[in-house]
């Protein structure tokens, strides 16, 4: 249960369900409704007019904005009122009129999101999706059931990923991308359907990638979209290139794992 001497940071016209547990220096903002099953770490804010449904677990120095739905059922039609979960880690900011629901057990039963995460107004986050650290969903971007997002990947707005889909870290979506293959790591893209444009190499500078690492992944780009190997083919030559520059690891890991194929 909340703590009593915490009741200056959450307004007398918020209802907190007696089950719901909230850590101190919580706050929630007028007309919030926190549900059952609910845990909250420190320094989250919750503004108004939000509603939080559990089981869901939100970590430390989260702040949620007005309108945001949190932690509510899956759309899915096979959900039948299994006690699935949502689980939000710490510093993500969750704009005006998110969506992010809890898993099914069709899956592991978890929807789980990373640390210091932007969710711009809009956006959706779906059942059993599994989102890493330093992600932006620009407005209106959405996922499907069962989506994967790697850690610094950036999906500009309305960006829309096909159920089951993965989207690799370090990439970056055009606006209105529609994601209906696997994404790989460090690769820029744009369309309906999305086609590759090269790599973020902006992104890479600005998140301290040498020189030496935007070339070598420039390089490995031209292998898997610029020659005439097969695929098979050009993941081998990437593997040769690991030694050199570890930072191909996860897009050699990307590529041996990708069972639906990769955009193209």
């Amino acid at each position: 249960m909340h703590r009593q001497g915490d009741r200056k940071l959450i307004d007398s016209r918020a209802v907190i369900d007696p089950d719901a547990e909230l850590e101190e220096g919580v706050s929630v903002g007028p007309f919030s409704v926190v549900g059952a099953g609910v845990k909250i770490g420190s320094g989250t804010v919750v503004g108004p007019h939000v509603v939080i449904n559990g089981p869901t677990t939100i970590g430390r120095d989260n702040r949620i904005f007005q309108f945001a739905s949190v932690g509510e059922a899956p759309q899915d039609k096979k959900f039948a009122g299994e006690p699935t979960t949502l689980v939000i880690g710490d510093r993500n900011v969750i704009r005006e009129c998110a969506t992010l629901h809890r898993g099914t057990v069709q899956d592991q039963g978890i929807t789980r999101i990373g640390n210091d995460n932007l969710f711009m107004a809009y956006i959706h986050v779906a059942h059993d999706c599994v989102i890493g650290d330093n992600i932006i969903m620009a407005n209106g971007a959405s996922l499907g059931g069962h989506v994967t997002i790697g850690d610094f990947a950036i999906l500009g707005g309305f960006t829309m990923v096909h159920q089951f889909g993965r989207v690799g870290a370090h990439s970056f979506c055009g606006m209105g991308s529609a994601i209906n293959m696997d994404l790989p790591p460090y690769v820029t893209v744009s369309g309906q359907p999305a086609k590759p444009h090269g790599i973020n190499s902006e992104g890479l500078r600005r998140r301290g990638f040498s020189s030496e690492d935007v070339m070598q992944i420039k390089r490995a780009y031209k292998l898997i979209y610029k020659s005439k190997l097969r695929l098979e083919e050009a993941q081998r030559e990437i593997e040769g290139m690991l030694e050199q520059t570890p930072s191909l690891k996860v897009l050699s890991d990307f590529l041996s794992e990708s069972g639906r194929g990769i955009l193209r």
